[in-house]
């Protein structure tokens, strides 16, 4: 007989480090919520959120919680739940990785509005994670074209985060300059990860003078105990994470009513200040946040000052896109 994809996850998750499974701790759980989720909010999720939504849930309905949560790479979660793994929301890197559930009929096309704030939960930035002191003085995407400068950034054809870094970088560059600075920055760049965990991961072993990554990546490595710095670039780009209840699981499933709380406590207050502990910067409005652990960004763009993500994809990522021919061009003149 062929396992469910939720019990594949529950049995492997401790042999398979891309995977966990979270459970409350109480005798007989009443409810239960599947979350299929990226890496990088993996910490904020399991030693915050959901310990708290899991309360939450108890105040207001009287009944007891079971979360099970799998964590994989923005589009191969996408890929797992398209495929039949039964996640009742979702947490991804990109909106297009939630819109290609929409195109299988799991998750009706209103998800933006549904979540509120266009799909949105959380916001991080991209920046450029250094070692400690900056001894290469690196202050900008710019400095990475250094010739001899090692860089690590993730493969944009499996990484959401990649495709934040790299529109990142070429939003950041004066007019007509921007395919110049990609080309060579690539010829610097000398290991692309799967995703953007990995890339970091690498980082910290001492590969590399400079990682493009998630600024909350750096927060959640730094509470780890790893040890070196980052800077925000002059011109960076705001990652806008979204989420979505997966509408045709949890109707089958009958958990319609806690998925749909859980998305909107992702989005309330008190979840919005847990999350600042692990580096997320604000869902929605200013992005600047009053602790001296986040450094202020100059100047942000958002994916809408690329033509969204409709227009992003093909332009810059398909197969004849900008970005893709910049890397191939830079990759070509090693």
């Amino acid at each position: 007989m062929r396992s469910s994809p939720l019990v594949l996850l529950c049995l492997l998750a401790p042999a398979m480090p891309a995977h966990g499974c979270t459970t409350n701790k109480r005798a007989h759980p009443q409810d239960e919520l599947l979350l299929g989720a990226y890496t990088a909010p993996r910490e904020a999720l399991e030693r915050a959120i959901i310990p708290r939504f899991r309360d939450t849930w108890w105040r207001e309905t009287g009944r007891e919680l079971m979360v099970r949560a799998s964590y994989l790479g923005s589009g191969a979660q996408a890929r797992a739940v398209t495929d039949g793994f039964p996640a009742d929301v979702v947490m991804l890197a990109l909106e297009p990785d939630v819109d290609k559930i929409v195109k299988r009929g799991l998750i009706a096309p209103d998800w933006r509005e549904r979540t509120g704030n266009r799909g949105i939960v959380a916001r991080t930035l991209v920046v450029i994670a250094v070692r400690k002191g900056n001894p290469k003085r690196i202050a900008d995407f710019a400095d990475l074209a250094r010739p001899g400068l090692e860089v690590l950034t993730p493969n944009p054809r499996t990484s959401g985060g990649a495709m934040w870094n790299l529109l990142a970088m070429y939003g950041s560059a004066p007019a007509g300059e921007a395919g110049a600075l990609l080309r060579a920055v690539s010829r610097n760049v000398v290991v692309m990860d799967k995703g953007a965990r990995e890339s970091l991961v690498n980082f910290e072993r001492g590969i590399g003078d400079a990682a493009i990554t998630y600024e909350q990546e750096v927060h959640v490595a730094l509470m780890g105990g790893r040890r070196y710095d980052y800077v925000v670039p002059p011109v960076t780009m705001a990652i806008e994470i979204p989420a979505a209840v997966v509408d045709q699981n949890v109707d089958a499933r009958g958990t319609r009513a806690v998925a749909e709380r859980f998305v909107a406590f992702l989005r309330s207050e008190e979840a919005q200040f847990l999350i600042r502990d692990f580096g997320f910067r604000p869902a929605e409005g200013d992005l600047h946040v009053p602790d001296p652990r986040f450094q202020p960004p100059q100047r942000v763009l958002y994916i809408n000052d690329m033509g969204g993500w409709t227009e992003a994809v093909p332009r810059f990522f398909g197969p004849k896109g900008i970005i893709t021919r910049l890397l191939e061009e830079g990759h070509a003149s090693r």
